[in-house]
């Protein structure tokens, strides 16, 4: 069954009970599990690019056995695929057909909504792929988990220097207005990430695609951080954005902020930008959130420069992943 429109607090409960099961079983104890401020958020805010499809398998006692979200891109470059977002049973429901019969739903949606794939982000060698394996996806692009100790990054390495001609800037939430066509044209650069075989088209960044992907972790109960490297004024007397960082808090009361986007503008490369900027928005996190103790990224394996930049910055791998991905 699907949750209501908004769900219930007790339907939200159920909910979160599952994944926080799940989580516990299949993820490293390191891995700090999701909030319950995340989970409501999730459930409650619909994506501005997708629709989103949440559904239920119900115990006769009103407890969930097993859950599952589906994003239905509704952009136009990417009508004809989808995301699985989640797809989680209960440890102690799994080898009773639940997983069988909300994939079964989530098929029967894919195909009457003239899907063609769908993708989704899982463990590698956990129950996720083992669950996927036989039902015809395949891993389309390897990456891993790492991990940053804030305090003792923050402590160990030299303070964020930039060129002449450079200087940060930093804000929480939405890009102020004076910046959002340059904070759109720099997330453009992000089309030429590696994306392996997957079949999902990156869409064109403009200002409100920018501001709308700021407002979704705002209505959702997170934090957003950004820090800027500005190029100095060009002829026209206006400032360019020459790399960024984002950090994400999905949760407020979260140990491990989610590491975002770092991109540096082709035509400022090479200059020690991307490392610059991460180590400038480490400090920034350190200072304004205390409580925060690591910072969690996922980088493709082809994806060089980064992996490089990362190992800099005093990141550990920590787990492997993937992106899966079924024709249908």
């Amino acid at each position: 069954m699907t949750l209501g429109t908004p769900p219930s607090e007790a339907e939200t409960d159920a909910w979160h009970d599952v994944i926080a099961a799940a989580h516990l079983q299949d993820v490293p104890a390191s891995v700090p599990e999701p909030g319950r401020t995340e989970t409501a958020g999730k459930l409650r805010v619909q994506s501005p690019n997708a629709r989103m499809l949440h559904l239920v398998s119900a115990a006769p006692d009103g407890s969930y056995d097993g859950v599952a979200t589906l994003l239905l891109f509704t952009e136009e470059s990417n009508r004809h695929t989808a995301f699985l977002d989640a797809l989680v049973v209960r440890p102690e429901a799994r080898r009773r057909g639940v997983g069988a019969a909300l994939w079964g739903a989530i098929r029967a949606e894919l195909t009457a909504d003239g899907r063609s794939s769908v993708s989704t982000m899982l463990e590698v060698g956990g129950a996720g792929e083992a669950f996927v394996d036989g039902l015809g996806f395949g891993k389309v692009l390897p990456l891993a988990w790492y991990v940053q100790r804030v305090r003792e990054a923050d402590a160990e390495l030299p303070a964020a220097r930039l060129p002449d001609g450079y200087r940060f800037a930093d804000w929480d939430g939405v890009v102020p207005d004076a910046l959002a066509d340059e904070f759109a044209r720099a997330h453009d650069v992000m089309r030429d990430a590696p994306a392996g075989g997957l079949d999902e088209r990156t869409p064109r960044w403009d200002a409100e695609r920018v501001r709308g992907a700021a407002r979704l972790i705002d209505d959702r109960g997170g934090i957003l951080l950004t820090s800027v490297v500005l190029a100095e004024a060009d002829g026209t007397g206006a400032e360019s954005i020459a790399a960024y960082s984002e950090l994400v808090l999905r949760d407020p009361s979260h140990t491990r902020a989610l590491q975002y986007d770092t991109v540096v503008v082709p035509e400022h490369r090479g200059r020690g930008l991307g490392r610059a900027v991460k180590r400038h928005l480490l400090s920034t996190l350190a200072e304004r959130h205390p409580g925060v103790r690591e910072i969690s990224t996922s980088v493709a394996d082809d994806n060089a420069p980064m992996l490089a930049v990362n190992a800099a910055l005093g990141y550990r791998r920590e787990r492997p992943a993937g992106i899966f991905q079924a024709k249908l």
